[in-house]
């Protein structure tokens, strides 16, 4: 029996899979080469008191090692790479580098995308909304050019693959239906080489897997 436990979904609609944030952390395990067991839950389990003790806004993942419970995504694979050279550099100079990157995924990069996602990936979702869409893609598009511009002659974004690229790729994800990562050979060869890793590779089965053996009939 593991030490540690992720709580994930058993299941969430096509669209979603692969992109859920236990992914991260599955991912940040499986490179640490720590075992882990899963706990899942379900929308009728997100609003319980006992859950909402765990994470207080009822999502997914949590992790729980050594009596200790840590909700977000970052925070926790921050936690997973302190414990593992295989995800965070010695040298001190080079761990601070790695996780103002880690800051920078999920600050500067992530958040524009999930807006656009909001308000349409490919096109906007309604009329009204426009002109804020055509903002936020070019705020998009700008947050790109400068993470290619980065990346440029670089296989990973501080040295060897650290915690860092594994955010950066996972965010980078989210845009797996449009042309935004293609369309730019830095970072489509960048998300390539990261989802070529046997972890990552080990995770997302992980995480499909899940999904498929709790798919409603109807799904």
């Amino acid at each position: 029996m593991s030490d540690i436990v992720v709580t994930a979904f058993r299941w969430v609609p096509p669209f979603a899979q692969g992109l859920v944030r236990d992914l991260r952390v599955r991912w940040a395990l499986e490179e640490a080469g720590l075992a882990y067991e899963e706990r899942l839950i379900g929308p009728e389990d997100q609003n319980t008191p006992a859950y909402r003790q765990r994470q207080p806004f009822g999502q997914v993942p949590v992790l729980e090692q050594d009596g200790l419970a840590l909700f977000e995504s970052g925070a926790i694979v921050l936690h997973i790479a302190e414990q593992s050279p295989a995800l965070l550099p010695s040298a001190v100079d080079a761990r601070l580098r790695v996780r103002t990157w880690m800051f920078a995924a999920l600050s500067s990069v992530e958040p524009p995308i999930l807006a656009l996602n909001a308000l349409g990936m490919k096109a906007p979702v309604d009329d009204g909304v426009v002109p804020t869409r055509d903002q936020v893609a070019g705020r998009v598009e700008q947050r790109l050019d400068a993470l290619a511009g980065f990346l440029a002659g670089k296989p990973y974004l501080e040295g060897d693959f650290s915690a860092a690229d594994l955010l950066m790729t996972t965010v980078l994800r989210v845009l797996r239906d449009t042309e935004r990562v293609a369309s730019r050979p830095v970072l489509r060869d960048y998300q390539a080489r990261c989802e070529a890793r046997p972890a990552f590779r080990r995770a997302l089965a992980a995480q499909m897997d899940t999904f498929a053996r709790h798919a409603p009939a109807n799904a």
